[in-house]
């Protein structure tokens, strides 16, 4: 399920200086969107980008020299790598 999509039923509130509340209702504005639906938005957005640097996984040397090997490794699977690149990444649905 998409975030946009799921019911709101929790309260965020937050105080801003003026002119970051008169920033943020220019850019939502422009893109036709209502400050509240712009900052969750942008606000998610930021999540996923901080969430997704933090993700991190260990090796012993063996394991990580044979990881290294099938990254330089040319593909076998070229069609089904197309049909995986082809799809979406499931917060972008």
């Amino acid at each position: 399920m998409a975030i946009a999509a799921a019911t709101r039923e929790t309260i965020i509130n937050l105080r801003a200086a003026a002119a970051q509340r008169a920033l943020i209702d220019r850019a939502a504005q422009v893109q036709g969107k209502s400050r509240t639906d712009f900052m969750l938005e942008a606000a998610c957005e930021k999540a996923r980008q901080v969430l997704l640097d933090r993700t991190v996984f260990a090796l012993d040397a063996k394991r990580y020299a044979r990881f290294v090997e099938l990254l330089q490794a040319p593909v076998r699977q070229k069609k089904a790598v197309r049909r995986l690149l082809g799809k979406r990444a499931p917060w972008e649905r």
